[in-house]
């Protein structure tokens, strides 16, 4: 039996949509970029959006989806300190309870996001 593309399509929609919000309003990224980081945080964060887009670009394309599964997994894993970052940030802030209580929620949700491009990369 044929395994289904829809996962694989839907994890490229996911990941181009990020993307493009990298570059249409990157304000919010911007404060995920770790100050010690070299250069500017919006140079990371364009450059963050264009790794999205093209990981997007890898999982949509059959010949690539295994790469790009296995990318999308690696980028997941790597963006979590950011995420991590910005729940820290939001309760040293005092920033409102339902921010805070986002970006908190936001942390656990990564490991379903990797777990389903290393599906993706396994159905390839």
């Amino acid at each position: 039996m044929a395994t289904s593309q829809r996962p694989a399509h839907v994890l490229a929609g996911v990941l181009g949509t990020m993307g493009v919000l990298h570059f249409a309003v990157p304000k919010p990224f911007d404060g995920l970029i770790p100050a010690s980081l070299p250069g500017s945080r919006r140079a990371w964060t364009y450059g963050s959006g264009v790794a999205e887009l093209t990981i997007a670009a890898a999982v949509a394309a059959p010949r690539t989806r295994r790469l790009g599964g296995l990318a999308a997994a690696l980028l997941f894993l790597g963006v979590f300190p950011g995420n991590v970052k910005m729940a820290v940030d939001a309760s040293s802030k005092k920033a409102p309870a339902p921010q805070q209580a986002m970006a908190w929620a936001r942390l656990p949700l990564q490991w379903p996001l990797i777990a389903w491009a290393l599906k993706v990369r396994d159905n390839a």
